[in-house]
């Protein structure tokens, strides 16, 4: 049976809507980044999307192809996830303002993909494909401490469940902690396209540190 990485690793994809703290593992990304309204048809965020996909579906089907990769075992691709920011180093999301997103789009990769693998990926899905990958990135991520909720609904109801959250690592003596390499974290369980706004399930996270 495939792994799937949200049954295996129910706390950092299946959290409760009551926030609460945890401590994210270091992953690996395949990952595009970009700026402007995700909505935009055609836009950065929705050409990043199956650049993503092609080269999550390149590795796990690997199995059926000529490459053997070392430490290779079967695997659900993961959800797509999104780091987003607006003004450098600010926690701060306008959601009026969708314009001045900035982001890094993102899917897990298994640890079994080094720099190596990913690059053999980004030239298999290149000629496979006939699209231009050069926007992909392997990406390395090491989140830490974080505070996080699972959010249904819109997007943009988000900050109520963001309230919620800092105001509880505030009360476990925690503050929040952005910079260029904290962000606001999303994990989308739900696709936009086949489900209701209000039934959209998203994990959301961010970065805290102790409080001085």
């Amino acid at each position: 049976m495939a792994f799937d990485f949200k049954k295996e690793c129910k706390e950092l994809y299946r959290p409760s809507v009551k926030p609460n703290i945890v401590t994210v593992p270091p992953m690996n990304y395949v990952a595009v980044r970009g700026k402007g309204n995700p909505n935009a048809e055609g836009g950065e965020y929705q050409s990043a999307i199956p650049l993503l996909y092609a080269i999550a579906y390149t590795i796990k089907m690997s199995k059926k192809g000529t490459r053997n990769i070392d430490g290779y075992f079967d695997f659900v691709v993961p959800p797509l996830e999104g780091f987003w920011w607006q003004e450098p180093g600010s926690g701060e999301i306008d959601y009026a303002n969708k314009e001045g997103f900035r982001f890094i789009s993102c899917i897990r990769l298994p640890d079994f993909v080094t720099p190596e693998v990913f690059d053999w990926a980004v030239a298999e899905a290149t000629a496979k494909k006939k699209l231009d990958f050069s926007a992909v990135e392997f990406l390395k991520v090491n989140e830490g401490l974080c505070v996080q909720c699972m959010h249904t609904g819109s997007y943009d109801n988000e900050p109520a469940a963001i309230d919620a959250m800092h105001e509880f690592a505030a009360k476990q003596g925690f503050v929040p902690d952005f910079s260029a390499r904290r962000l606001h974290h999303e994990i989308y369980l739900s696709d936009p396209r086949k489900c209701a706004s209000e039934k959209l399930k998203t994990v959301v996270r961010h970065p805290i540190r102790a409080a001085e």
